[in-house]
């Protein structure tokens, strides 16, 4: 029979952190730590001074509300413009079992001129993105 008893749990640390110090703020300087922690990203606060203090990189995390409202704007034009082209799709083929050859040519010229501007707004989306983009390249550096 094995002598050593399991007593179970986590193996102790080599090393522990036992050492405390404390840090008081006044409240204008507690509500700028605060700020600078939030953008940190970190989910600790003693990580965030040890950081500072030991002047260990750290990485600022940025929302961009605007951002995030103007790619859902994006996602969401850009699946009503897949469903125009489903549409036109179904049109022309209900064009062709309902109407005369001369007659659906005439209808489908008129649909192919509102294609040929939708194609075009499509085209106007993709550069004022990019230039969208290209103002948020220049922002962060």
């Amino acid at each position: 029979m094995n002598n050593k008893r399991n007593r179970g749990g986590r193996n102790p640390k080599l090393d522990p952190a036992t050492n405390r110090i404390t840090v008081n703020f006044t409240s204008k300087e507690y509500n700028e730590f605060l700020t600078k922690f939030e953008r940190s990203g970190l989910t600790s606060k003693s990580a965030f001074i040890k950081a500072r203090i030991f002047e260990e990189p750290f990485h600022v995390v940025t929302f961009d509300k605007s951002q995030y409202e103007y790619y859902a704007k994006l996602s969401e034009f850009h699946s009503q413009f897949r469903m125009v082209g489903n549409n036109y799709n179904q049109t022309l083929k209900e064009l062709k079992i309902h109407f005369s050859e001369r007659r659906a040519a005439a209808l489908v010229y008129k649909l192919e001129k509102c294609m040929i501007q939708l194609v075009q707004i499509m085209h106007d989306v993709i550069e004022l993105t990019n230039r969208y983009e290209k103002c948020l390249i220049g922002k962060d550096n």
